[in-house]
């Protein structure tokens, strides 16, 4: 059977916050959106998964999210090189006054010889990152 990955939906607590900040990001990162309503925000890139992002129902609020618990822990988008990943950080993070995680961007050896990335998180602490290294 041949089969892809389609689509991630992602609940956030507050659309308001988080809207603005994935629509920025993904028209940054190339995607489309496909709905932007108020309950709903969808974007795509050919040959990528689509997001779709929604608020999170009010009866699951008490339950917060910590990336170290089961279930999701990061998203990862690839970019073509180690200056890409530095264009983002200069082009996108810094303006944003958005912090890189861990001392980022960087080598991470430790993944792949040639792996750089930089981390950051979204309005929620949901993980993301920008990386580059060779896919073999």
């Amino acid at each position: 059977m041949k089969s892809f990955l389609e689509h991630i939906s992602l609940n956030v607590l507050d659309p308001k916050v988080s809207f603005p900040f994935y629509r920025d990001l993904f028209e940054y990162l190339g995607y489309t959106a496909i709905e932007d309503k108020e309950d709903s925000l969808a974007v795509r890139k050919e040959g990528s998964p689509d997001f779709w992002i929604s608020p999170t129902d009010s009866k699951h609020l008490p339950n917060s999210f910590h990336r170290k618990n089961t279930g999701l822990n990061h998203l990862a988008f690839h970019v073509s090189s180690k200056e890409e990943v530095d264009k983002f950080c200069e082009e996108y993070l810094k303006p944003r006054g958005i912090e890189p995680l861990y001392g980022s961007p960087k080598s991470f050896p430790e993944y792949t010889e040639d792996y750089y990335a930089v981390y950051f998180e979204d309005p929620d602490r949901i993980k993301l990152e920008v990386n580059s290294f060779e896919i073999k």
